[in-house]
C-alpha cells in the first residue's frame, strides 16, 4: 500500500514544515475579477463552508475595482443582506450603498416561487397563466418540489445574463446536501416536466371530449386507480389539470435548462469551489472538481476558507507539550517555605478541582515568591498546551490540504484564514476580499 503523500511530505520535511499552504498553483483572484471577459462567477461547494461570504466579498471587491456587479444569493439565513447594510433582499436586485471606487454593487436573494411564477407568466397567455398559478399542485411544486430551488437559481441566472445590465454576476449556489445538485437539478426538473408520466397524464386532456373520456376510462383506468389510491383522487385531478394547463410550456423548461447549462460552460463563466480544510468538505470539493472537468465547465480554482495559523509555528506541538510537562512536574528546587504540599498533596492531586480554580487558590495565598512562581508556571503550562492543540490542528489541516493538492495539482488554490467572529458589514467583506486577493496567512 502506497503511503499518503501528505504523511510522506510531513515525515520528510519535519513538523515545522507545511504551516503555509504551498500548492502547485496559487489562485490569483484580481485578474479574474478585472477581466471584462469574465461575466459569471459561480461559488459552489458543500454547505456551511462560507460560500455566501465568499460570493459577497468577491462581488464587493469587483465593484470597488470598477465593475458593475450583481450578487445572487440563495442563502435563507439572510447574512448577505445584513453584511451589506440592506434591510432585506428579494427577487429584485438592490443597490448596495457604501461601496468605494467607480463600480456598482447590487444584491438580490432568490425568491424561488416568484421566479417560477415569472416563468409561467412569460410563457403562457394570461388566462392559462392564471389557471396554472391557482392550481394547488403547481403551488406545492413551486414552493418545495425537490430540485426546484436549484432549477430556479439557474433560471434567474439566465434572466440576469439575458438583460446584459451587469458586467459581472456572482452566484452563491443553494445550500444543499450535495454541491452537485446545482448542476443536476435543471435536468431533473426538466425531465420530470417533460417525462413519460407527465405526457401520459396529459393524454386525456389532449384527446378531449368523449374520446378523452373513453381513453381515460379504458386505457388509463388501472393507472389512475392506482395513482388515485397512492396520491388521492383530488391530488391526481390537480396534477392532470396542471399538466393540461402547462402543456404548452413543457418544452420551454428543457430548452431554458439546456441554454443555461451551455452558459455555464461558456468561456465567460468561472467556477470557484469553496471548501474548509476538513476531510469531508475537501472530499466533496474533489468530487465537484472532477465533475466540473467531466462536464467541461471552466474551473478557476479552490477557495480554502477558515484556515488556521500560528505566529509561533517554529514551536512544535511536541516541544510545547514537553515544556508544559516540565513546568507541571513537582521538583524539590521549586518547593519552599512549607508549600510543598501544594505540589502533590493527596488533597488536591487527582481531585475534581480544575487547574484554573487551583491556580486561583494558589494566587490567593499569602503571595510568597514560591507561590507566585508556581502560579506563573501553571499559567504558562496551560498556554503551552493550548498552543500544542493549535499546532496539532494545523498539522491535521495541512495533511488534509496536501491530500487534495496531491490528487488535483492542476487546481489553483487560495486560502483565507479563520476569523475570530462572523462578517457582518462591508468592512468585514472588504477584508475577506483582500485576503482572497493576497492569500495572506493568519497574522496571529
Amino acid at each position: 500500500m502506497s503511503p499518503d503523500p501528505a504523511e510522506a511530505s510531513e515525515t520528510a520535511e519535519g513538523p515545522e514544515k507545511g504551516r503555509r499552504l504551498s500548492p502547485a498553483r496559487v489562485l490569483d483572484v484580481d485578474p479574474l475579477l478585472d477581466d471584462p471577459k469574465t461575466r459569471i462567477v459561480v461559488c459552489c461547494g458543500a454547505g456551511g463552508v462560507g460560500k455566501t461570504t465568499t460570493a459577497a466579498a468577491l462581488g464587493l471587491r469587483a465593484a470597488e475595482r470598477g465593475r458593475k456587479v450583481v450578487v445572487l444569493t440563495i442563502d435563507p439565513a439572510k447574512r448577505l443582506a445584513q453584511s451589506m447594510g440592506i434591510d432585506s433582499l428579494d427577487n429584485v436586485p438592490r443597490r448596495v450603498k457604501g461601496t468605494e471606487g467607480d463600480g456598482e454593487l447590487h444584491a438580490m436573494m432568490l425568491d424561488m416561487k416568484r421566479t417560477f411564477d415569472e416563468v409561467v407568466e412569460a410563457h403562457a397567455d394570461p388566462e392559462r397563466a392564471a389557471a396554472i398559478l391557482a392550481n394547488p399542485f403547481y403551488q406545492s411544486l413551486s414552493a418545495g418540489f425537490a430540485g426546484t430551488q436549484e432549477y430556479m437559481a439557474m433560471e434567474k441566472l439566465g434572466q440576469l445574463r439575458a438583460r446584459d445590465e451587469w458586467d459581472l454576476i456572482v452566484v452563491d449556489t443553494p445550500p444543499s446536501r450535495s454541491a452537485l445538485d446545482f448542476l443536476d437539478a435543471p435536468k431533473r426538473l426538466g425531465s420530470f416536466l417533460d417525462g413519460r408520466l407527465i405526457r401520459l397524464l396529459t393524454a386525456p386532456a389532449k384527446l378531449g371530449g368523449r374520446a378523452g373520456m373513453a381513453f381515460l376510462n379504458v386505457g388509463m383506468s388501472m393507472m389512475t386507480g392506482t395513482l388515485g389510491k397512492l396520491l388521492g383522487g383530488q391530488l391526481l385531478k390537480d396534477v392532470q389539470t396542471f399538466v393540461a394547463a402547462m402543456d404548452t410550456t413543457f418544452g420551454g423548461f428543457r430548452t431554458r435548462a439546456d441554454a443555461t447549462y451551455k452558459l455555464l460552460q461558456a468561456p465567460g463563466t468561472a467556477f470557484l469551489v469553496v471548501a474548509a480544510p476538513e476531510r469531508d468538505a475537501l472530499r466533496e470539493a474533489a468530487y465537484f472538481v472532477e465533475r466540473l472537468a467531466a462536464e467541461d465547465m471552466p474551473l478557476m480554482g479552490l477557495v480554502l476558507n477558515r484556515v488556521h495559523g500560528s505566529g509561533a509555528g517554529r514551536l512544535s506541538a511536541e516541544r510545547a507539550l514537553a515544556a508544559a510537562e516540565n513546568l507541571e512536574e513537582p521538583r524539590i528546587v521549586d518547593q519552599g517555605n512549607g508549600k510543598a504540599g501544594l505540589r502533590n498533596s493527596p488533597d488536591t492531586y487527582g481531585s475534581s478541582q480544575s487547574p484554573a480554580s487551583e491556580t486561583a487558590a494558589i494566587a490567593s495565598e499569602e503571595g510568597s515568591p514560591a507561590d507566585t512562581e508556581r502560579s506563573v508556571d501553571r499559567l504558562t503550562a496551560g498556554l503551552l498546551r493550548l498552543h500544542a492543540d493549535r499546532m496539532q490542528l494545523l498539522s491535521r489541516e495541512q495533511r488534509t490540504r496536501d491530500r487534495f493538492t496531491a490528487r488535483h495539482p492542476e487546481v489553483a488554490v487560495v486560502e483565507v484564514p479563520a476569523l475570530p467572529g462572523d462578517v457582518h458589514d462591508l468592512a468585514g467583506l472588504r477584508d475577506i476580499g483582500e485576503r482572497l486577493a493576497t492569500g495572506r496567512p493568519d497574522p496571529t
